[in-house]
Order: C-alpha cells, then structure tokens, then sequence
C-alpha cells in the first residue's frame, strides 16, 4: 500500500478522529455542523480529486493544508454566504465563518456589546433568564443549579473522658 494512515489528524489546532470521514471528522471542530461540514467536504473533494470513501487518516499533509484553507475561507471556494456563521459582521460588515477560539471570542464580544448598551436581550443575559420569549414561571430557575439545604457533615469530636474506676 505505501500510504501512512494516521488515526488522529491535527486541523486547525483541533485532534480529529482519523478513522471517521472527511465531514463526519470536521463536526469535530467548534462553529462547523451537518451541514457546512458535508459542503466543505464535497468541495475539497472536488477541487483535489478525491474518492468520497476517503477517511480523514488517509489524507497527506498537504492534502490536510488545503482543507485547513477551505475551512478558513469558504467563501472563497465557492461556498454560498448563507451558510457562513457570521453574516454581515456588525465590526467590518463582511460575510464571514468563524472557527474555535475566534468563534467564542466574537460571541462574548457580542453579548458583552448587547449588555453595554443595555438592550433587553443584554440585560435578560446579565441577569441569567431566558431571552428569546420563553416563559419563566417554574423552567428557568434551573439554569442557575440545584437550590437546597445541604446536609451538615458530622464533625469528629473528641472522645470523652474515661471514668475512674474506685
């Protein structure tokens, strides 16, 4: 056979099961699903030539480079802007997909923005509700944890005085 399989493959800064296919290996990585997953697969495949049976471990390096740069920049690969996860970007106003670390740093800008500015949805985060309309009568008191009274635990003492015996 000639060619090294590897079972774990390092994309974008994230350990990836090699024995899995290229789409299912790519849910893996945090800001890709189903469905953005199984488009950059299909245009990997069909910019490098490659058989759709392809586990993830048979890839070359240069190979993984390539699906890297796909991931990083769908939208130059022909992949449609309404399956980016950053549309119309409120900093730069460009249609955008965002990966990992970048994704969950945006998302925390954006709420912290949303509770700055003091709009309902930033304040209904701060205080730790629901945000979308959800009713709140009993469901959203779980969010916060279990409330209680907790059992004391026995605290060992010291053991009392033998008796003197006459």
């Amino acid at each position: 056979m000639g060619t090294e399989f590897n079972y774990i493959v390092r994309v974008i800064g994230k350990d990836l099961d090699g024995t899995k296919s290229i789409e299912l290996a790519l849910q893996g990585i945090k800001g890709i699903g189903q469905r953005i997953g199984k488009l950059i697969a299909d245009e990997f495949r069909k910019e490098n030539k490659i058989d759709s049976n392809k586990l993830l471990g048979e890839l070359t390096e240069d190979e993984v480079k390539k699906l890297e740069e796909i991931i990083n920049a769908p939208q130059k690969h022909n992949l449609p802007a309404w399956t980016l996860n950053r549309q119309k970007d409120f900093e730069e106003g460009v249609d955008k997909h965002l990966t990992m670390n970048d994704l969950a740093f945006c998302l925390r800008n954006d709420l912290s923005r949303l509770a700055e500015i003091k709009s309902y949805k930033g304040l209904r985060h701060m205080w730790g509700l629901t945000v979308r309309g959800q009713k709140t009568k009993s469901r959203h008191r779980r969010k916060g944890g279990v409330v209680g009274v907790a059992k004391k635990v026995a605290v060992k003492g010291k053991a009392a005085p033998a008796k003197k015996s006459k």
